[in-house]
């Protein structure tokens, strides 16, 4: 009983942040759907425990039923929640009622455990030891889903995983404690056991077209390739002949217009500096930035920091990134480093002429800390005098206020900034912050409409196109907050601004 508790706090805790993950994935904003997912699932354990103590007696074979009940919960769960998201995009009952139904059986499983235990070990020892066993299979199930779960087997074969966990411990108990259970049960078991098995069996086989199924409905356009890493979901999708690439369900660009975003966030910053060697690029793992970049001859190193490895490999083995970016990233002046972009820029003493920030959105607080005062500071530190940094910065009319967030926050942090725009066909009208580390006398939006970019092959920017890009007119749509604070890791308000922009415009 003891092996099982161990191996049930094991499967538990990785229920917990598989649903949070799921959450997160279909409802977005990870620390709401995190906190309330484990919250809820706490809550629900309470009620399970709660629950527990209406058995009186058969508590061995309750056991094994509830096993056997929270192994088909569990390896279906996702399933039904893809299946759905095919007819309806309402999935927070669905996706709350399984965080529940899962809580509550668990939370039935250590009572159950402890009395059925009384009879063998005293009360001291009893509670310590069921407590002890859950609590350190619940440490190795959160390692187990960070290095293999999630990155390995995906929301695709994990929850089958989990289950089959569940399934075993039961199956383990009924053999080593037969002798206890009455033969009424013992028949209902055997039924069960193979019932379960096949239904487990046949869900691996459909499970991956289901979960294809479900995750094409999200998306306008067939999915030419799928993958799930430890950071984040990466799916690309075909029209014709043009791709869009996505994380986490959020366009990140398209080989249609990506052009129009790659080359105002490169050739202002470098046609504005005129001697541009070194180069820092935070993100961009798709390679199109650095595509750019390596237009500049006078160039001499490009430090490309991406977070997720497995973004880093597309953009430099993917045949259609490799074309899209040009096989940049092999390029003898790149070098690729995948770490966080904050603790990268934190904890080194480089010098840049450049930086580029082209991250996702700041739609979560782990995002919004690279579009900080505390971050803006650090890059200002870093950069040579008469250094620029340039962020996307979302789009200017959909999300006002997180627009003029970042901008303000790096002005707070010692930059001269100016706000740029562009439509691009696929996003809309989107934005960029470009900051300057040169005094105030410096007229850095007269020197951007004045740049030229002769000599350097684009296929969209032009003088023209700066004095569009650099105007803005009349602050016709003001968004929603009067006063814009600065977002600083203490008080993370871009977030907020990000998820309360007026999308449903998009």
């Amino acid at each position: 009983m003891l092996a099982a508790i161990f191996a049930t706090g094991f499967s538990g805790i990785v229920a917990e942040y598989l649903l949070s993950t799921l959450a997160t994935y279909f409802l977005g904003d990870s620390i709401l759907q995190w906190t309330m997912i484990v919250s809820t699932m706490m809550f629900s354990m309470g009620l399970g425990s709660r629950i527990s103590k209406s058995f009186k007696k058969n508590l061995t074979e309750k056991f094994l039923i509830l096993e056997f009940i929270l192994s088909l919960v569990v390896s279906f769960a996702p399933l039904v929640v893809y299946t759905a998201s095919a007819f309806t995009g309402s999935l927070a009952i669905l996706i709350y009622g399984f965080c529940i139904m899962i809580g509550t059986l668990i939370g039935m499983e250590i009572p159950l455990v402890m009395r059925i235990n009384d009879e063998y070990e005293s009360l001291r020892v009893n509670i310590s030891n069921v407590l002890e066993k859950d609590y350190y299979g619940s440490l190795l199930g959160g390692i187990f889903f960070v290095i293999i779960g999630l990155p390995f087997l995906g929301l695709t074969y994990l929850p089958f995983f989990l289950g089959a966990v569940n399934f075993v411990v039961a199956i383990g108990v009924f053999i080593l404690l037969k002798d206890i259970i009455t033969p009424a049960y013992k028949k209902r078991i055997r039924v069960f056991i193979g019932v379960i098995s096949v239904v487990i069996i046949i869900g691996v086989f459909v499970s991956d077209p289901i979960v294809k199924y479900g995750e094409q409905i999200k998306y306008k356009d067939k999915i030419v390739y799928a993958e799930q890493t430890k950071y984040q979901r990466i799916v690309i999708t075909q029209w014709k002949n043009d791709f869009w690439l996505y994380l986490n369900g959020n366009q990140q660009l398209c080989t249609m217009d990506e052009m129009m975003y790659h080359e105002p966030l490169v050739h202002p910053a470098m046609t504005l500096h005129p001697h541009p060697k070194e180069v820092l690029v935070l993100g961009g793992g798709d390679g199109c930035a650095v595509r750019e970049l390596l237009k500049y001859e006078a160039t001499d190193k490009i430090t490309l920091v991406d977070l997720d490895p497995g973004m880093t490999k597309l953009g430099m083995e993917h045949p259609l990134l490799t074309e899209l970016n040009q096989n940049a990233m092999h390029h003898e002046k790149v070098k690729v480093l995948n770490e966080d972009g904050y603790t990268y820029l934190s904890h080194n003493t480089n010098f840049y002429d450049i930086i580029i920030v082209d991250l996702p959105d700041p739609r979560t607080i782990e995002l919004g800390r690279l579009y900080s005062q505390e971050f803006y500071r650090t890059a200002y530190k870093h950069l040579r005098p008469g250094g620029i940094i340039i962020t996307q910065a979302g789009s200017p009319y959909f999300a006002t206020d997180a627009f003029k967030c970042i901008v303000h926050t790096m002005r707070s942090a010692g930059f001269q900034t100016v706000p740029l725009h562009n439509h691009v066909i696929t996003l809309g009208e989107w934005g960029w912050s470009i900051g300057i580390k040169k005094s105030s006398d410096f007229d850095l939006k007269k020197a951007l409409q004045n740049l030229t970019f002769e000599g350097v092959q684009t296929q969209w920017i032009t003088n023209e196109a700066m004095q569009l890009i650099t105007s803005f007119g009349k602050d016709v749509y003001p968004g929603q907050t009067d006063s814009i604070k600065i977002n600083r890791i203490h008080d993370p308000v871009l977030y907020k601004y990000y998820l309360n922009g007026n999308w449903d415009l998009y």
